[in-house]
This record gives C-alpha cells, sequence and structure tokens, in this order.
C-alpha cells in the first residue's frame, strides 16, 4: 500500500517537481554562495509544512516524522551547489548565471530531495520513524560542504541510524538504479608543489639550475610512488595537471608550479603516500641543487557505502522498479564529500540514470553540455521517498 502510495504521489507531483529543477538549474551557485538555492528550498519545505534549521551557512536540515518516531532516524541528503562553467545547452532552463552552471547534476539532487520530502510528509501516517533531510552546500570544492554540516550536528539530535544520497549518472538509462557495496568512491587531495632556484639565460644552463628539468624530473619520479609502493589490486592515481612556469622562450626560469590530484580507494595507503610524496619530491628536488615547498591539501575521504545497509536499501529499491532495472554500480576514482558521512555512520551512495541516447542525452557530467532526462526526476524522487521510509523499517 505504501509503496503504491508513493508511486502515484510521485507521478502526480512530477510536473511540479521538473518545474523545480528548471528553476534550479536556469538559477545556479557556486559553492558556499548558496544563499538564493537556501532560500528557494527554506521556501518549499514551508510550503509542504516542514519546519527546518539552517546550519552550515547554507545549509537546511528538516525533520520528518512519521507514526512512533522513537529514535529510529534515517538521514537523506542532496548536494546544492553549481559550478564554474558556461552551459552551451540551447533549452529553456539554460542557466542565467554567466559561466556558472549545474553541470554536476545538484539541481536534480535537490529536488528529488524535496520531492521525496512532499511524498514522505503526505504518506507520514503510514510509515514508522523520522526522516531526516540534509541539503547540503559546497560539494564540489574543498573542504567539502558535507564535513561543515557534520561539524554544525547534522548528525546528531537525532543521530541517524544510516545516510542515503544519490547521484545521477549519465552512463545509465533512464529508468534504472545502480548499488555497490563497501568502497565506490576514491579520496581526493590537491597537491601543491613550487621549485625554486637561480635562473638565467637558456643559453648558460649551467649558470642556473634548470628548474623546468627539475620539475620533469619530479612528474615522472612520482609516478613511481603508485607503481612501486601501491598495492596494484588497489585502485590508486597519481596526475600533475597543471605546470606554471616561465614566459618565453631563452629564459630559464626561478621558479615553476606544479599541481595535481592524488586518489585512492584505502585510506591506510592514502596517508602513507603523502609521507613519500613528500620525501622524493624533496629529496629529488633538493638532490638537483633547487628549493621545494609542498603542500598536500587533504580532501575529501574515500566513500565506503555500509555493505549491510546498502544491501538494504538495494533490496528495497528492487522491490519498487524490479531487480531487472537494478544493477552493481562501477568502482570509481572520482571523488565524493558523502564520504564524510560513511565514515561517521553507515551510509548508502546509490546511482541514478539520466541517459538517453534518442534525445542526444549522452552528454557526461562537468561538461557544458550535460543534461537528463527529466522523466529521471519522477523516479528518483519515488525512489528516494521509498527508501527513506522502507529501510527505515527494516534496519
Amino acid at each position: 500500500m505504501l509503496q503504491q502510495s508513493i508511486k502515484d504521489l510521485a507521478a502526480a507531483y512530477a510536473s511540479e517537481f521538473v518545474a523545480v529543477r528548471a528553476h534550479l538549474h536556469a538559477h545556479p551557485e557556486l559553492s558556499y554562495q548558496e544563499f538564493q538555492t537556501s532560500a528557494f528550498i527554506q521556501q518549499k519545505l514551508t510550503e509542504i509544512g516542514i519546519t527546518f534549521q539552517v546550519i552550515a551557512t547554507t545549509g537546511v536540515v528538516a525533520l520528518i516524522q512519521g507514526i512512533e518516531p522513537s529514535e529510529r532516524v534515517i538521514a537523506l541528503r542532496a548536494d546544492m551547489d553549481a559550478l564554474p562553467i558556461t552551459e552551451e545547452n540551447e533549452v529553456p532552463y539554460k542557466s542565467q548565471q554567466v559561466g556558472v552552471m549545474h553541470a554536476c547534476g545538484h539541481d536534480v539532487h535537490t529536488t528529488i530531495l524535496l520531492g521525496a520530502a512532499k511524498i514522505l510528509f503526505q504518506t507520514k501516517h503510514f510509515w514508522k520513524g523520522t526522516i531526516k533531510l540534509l541539503f547540503q552546500p559546497g560539494e564540489e570544492k574543498n573542504p567539502g560542504g558535507a564535513s561543515y554540516m557534520i561539524r554544525d550536528g547534522a548528525l546528531t539530535n537525532p543521530k541517524p541510524l544510516g545516510i542515503v544520497g544519490l547521484h545521477v549518472h549519465p552512463g545509465l538509462d533512464f529508468g534504472k538504479l545502480s548499488f555497490r557495496k563497501g568502497r565506490v568512491m576514491a579520496s581526493a587531495d590537491e597537491i601543491y608543489i613550487t621549485i625554486r632556484s637561480k635562473g638565467g639565460h637558456a643559453a648558460a644552463p649551467h649558470l642556473t639550475v634548470d628548474t623546468i628539468l627539475v620539475a620533469s624530473q619530479l612528474i615522472v619520479s612520482l609516478q613511481q610512488i603508485i607503481s612501486r609502493n601501491n598495492n596494484p589490486l588497489s585502485p590508486s592515481v597519481l596526475s600533475i595537471c597543471s605546470i606554471q612556469g616561465g614566459h618565453t622562450t631563452n629564459v630559464i626560469p626561478s621558479e615553476v608550479k606544479l599541481m595535481g590530484t592524488f586518489r585512492a580507494m584505502d585510506e591506510t595507503w592514502r596517508f602513507k603516500a603523502h609521507e613519500l610524496i613528500k620525501k622524493q619530491a624533496i629529496g629529488l628536488v633538493e638532490a638537483m641543487g633547487a628549493e621545494i615547498v609542498i603542500h598536500i591539501d587533504v580532501g575529501y575521504p574515500t566513500v565506503d557505502n555500509d555493505p549491510a545497509f546498502t544491501e538494504a536499501a538495494w533490496q528495497q529499491a528492487n522491490a519498487y522498479l524490479g531487480a531487472e532495472n537494478v544493477s552493481e554500480t562501477e568502482v570509481r576514482m572520482g571523488a565524493e564529500d558523502f564520504g564524510y558521512y560513511t565514515q561517521v555512520i553507515p551510509g548508502c551512495f546509490y546511482r541514478l540514470g539520466v541517459r538517453n541516447e534518442q534525445k542526444g542525452i549522452v552528454h557526461n557530467v562537468h561538461t557544458p553540455k550535460f543534461d537528463i532526462d527529466d522523466r529521471a526526476i519522477e523516479l528518483g524522487m519515488g525512489v528516494m521517498a521509498w527508501l527513506g521510509a522502507s529501510v527505515l523499517e527494516s534496519t
């Protein structure tokens, strides 16, 4: 009865929340600047009849109590920030903010959680426990809005038994979901290196220490950290993505800056690798006669889905959509600050298919042409509401 009620309400509210997504998509805001987005969420919750609290500057936390609310609590989370990308889609809801776009689907995530909130509020006399809604800022930028939400008490008073989050998946067809137990997304740390020495004329390199050459040797050398020290069965990636130094053809610069990222699926190896990177970088650069400043900005931890909690959610997704439409998602070296939540309480981070090749909706996240099959909104908010209510009772 509850499942059918949720499906009926998702269908009834579909057009309303497609319009909500269109509004959010047209008015994107960058990480930690989501003031209008937060105000919009607060307005929608008020219209539904749900009280809320603002934390982490723009984050919003709300509770929906079912029958016998007791201490049984499940959290549902959505992120709401956009990216510094100029949209290239020609659609009625195209971004109205120059150089800012919801290119990662956080507008969809927020819409789905708002829709699920309305459904759960309408059905609260049919499920037991309490649903905690987390609308989170700053997923796209270190240190990650999840860390601020946790700092400000999002996982306390009351503490959830577990947390559920989703992400749109442009590689998965509309109508499909995917789950994975255990480690599913990598940690992500930022590497900043500055190499300094005496520059000079390119025709007299013996009177300088060639910082370009030092940087080149260092980049190649750092790859040995991964290939020779990490267990090859545990995915890990180190990529230097920026080299800044020099401005002309005949001057060896006195300074070169490198920036890159380090990814890992194992938290122990992650921090061991930090020490190896620093040791090797300092040793090589100083041996070549230059000076070095190295900083590793510790970012998001691994997203580690709790096996039992994820199994419960997976089975309920099968019940809602049919097992033939629910698959195992792939491991990704991309990062998500949902990992902070999974360090504190059991978590399940799953994928929602949004791809439609016939409509040309095939572009990946973080690209100027990313979009979704908007039918995924009805499915998404129905699934999220169902998982909130059903996993709560089965946990």
